[in-house]
């Protein structure tokens, strides 16, 4: 039986990846960082699985990842441990960059020391290429392998740093080491900090508080920066709803399913040659437009401008404005494709979170 560990499990992709492991048969052990409140509940279905162990455990501990490697003969190692919050990465740089590149450049030097057979995957991220223009001052079309890398946060910048060296640790030590440069990818297990999230999950708190004051046959006022169940003549009190607030929606991004993202993982796991890909859906949406996906699937497109406040505060201080993927590597070399189209995965999202 393989023996696979998983860091970052307890988040969206280390939960998929470790569902997928476990119907292929591996034993899994994954591993997260110890925290004082509880993270297990993407993978609470998965801790009286006969195949799989949680432990705590830190990426940057050097003494726990020779452990791991020792005692389990670990065959392929998936490093999803990161602070992949963008925003955040700009108020704590410091514990960004020791999570994204120190903890992978650990992982990476304790493989070679201790167990230069096991396998690595880096899960990189399409932020690395920030705002890439052409001659003419145009956004490239599409972002490939290639493309040249121009970092517009702390967190696309330590990202970097480790794919860059998962390509040293493979060439310099021959180690099977490989990236996935990861497009956004979402599900209705992605974090409620993240704006795809945060949209869905408003949107379902909003439905389920406008049906109710509907019952009650109230009217709403969706002016100002609340929106405002209004009382029968005679009674004082009012419940208000706080509109969504958003930053900047003319973003770009390439949004795929998770599941599909961490299928790709694997595929590259079992290649002959260690490489880096691009995984990507080739499709490019503005948070607008993710907005009026989420709307049409409650029956009220084009009827959210009023619901939604732009606040400055959400903006990031660098902002990278078009992502768009071009996996055609992936796609000749390992046989992967998207299964998930967006409006699918927008309806999957907005249906969990009602």
């Amino acid at each position: 039986m393989k023996v696979a560990a998983i860091s970052g499990v307890t988040g969206q992709d280390g939960s998929y990846l470790a569902e997928l492991l476990l119907d292929k048969g591996y034993f899994v052990i994954g591993f997260s960082r110890r925290v004082s409140v509880d993270t297990t509940e993407r993978i609470k279905h998965l801790l009286t699985h006969a195949n799989f162990q949680f432990e705590e455990g830190d990426v940057c501990d050097s003494l726990y990842i020779i452990e791991l490697l020792t005692k389990y003969r670990i065959a392929e190692f998936y490093n999803l441990a990161a602070q992949s919050h963008v925003h955040t990465s700009f108020s704590q740089p410091v514990v960004t960059t020791e999570i994204d590149y120190l903890g992978p450049l650990n992982i990476l030097n304790c493989i070679k020391s201790i167990s230069p057979e096991t396998r690595f995957y880096q899960a990189s991220t399409s932020e690395m290429f920030g705002n890439e223009y052409d001659v003419d001052g145009k956004y490239d079309v599409y972002q490939d392998e290639d493309t040249y890398m121009n970092p517009q946060s702390p967190y696309a910048i330590a990202k970097l740093a480790a794919h860059q060296a998962v390509k040293l640790y493979r060439k310099s030590y021959n180690i099977f080491a490989c990236s996935g440069i990861l497009f956004n990818h979402e599900s209705p297990r992605r974090g409620e900090k993240f704006v795809t999230r945060k949209i869905t999950k408003w949107i379902g708190e909003f439905f389920r508080w406008k049906n109710q004051k509907n019952e009650l046959d109230l009217d709403l006022n969706i002016g100002g920066s609340e929106i405002i169940a209004v009382p029968p003549l005679g009674v004082d009190s009012i419940d208000t709803f706080p509109k969504l607030r958003l930053g900047n929606l003319e973003a770009f991004r390439d949004w795929g399913h998770a599941k599909d993202y961490v299928r790709a993982m694997w595929m590259m796991m079992q290649h002959d040659v260690a490489d880096d890909y691009v995984i990507a859906t080739g499709e490019t949406h503005t948070i607008g437009q993710f907005l009026d996906e989420a709307f049409y699937a409650i029956n009220c497109a084009g009827d959210w401008e009023d619901l939604v406040v732009i606040d400055p505060k959400f903006y990031r201080p660098a902002e990278v404005e078009y992502l768009l993927g071009d996996s055609t590597k992936a796609k000749e070399s390992l046989g992967w494709e998207p299964e998930y189209a967006f409006e699918d995965l927008v309806a999957e999202m907005v249906e969990e979170d009602l």
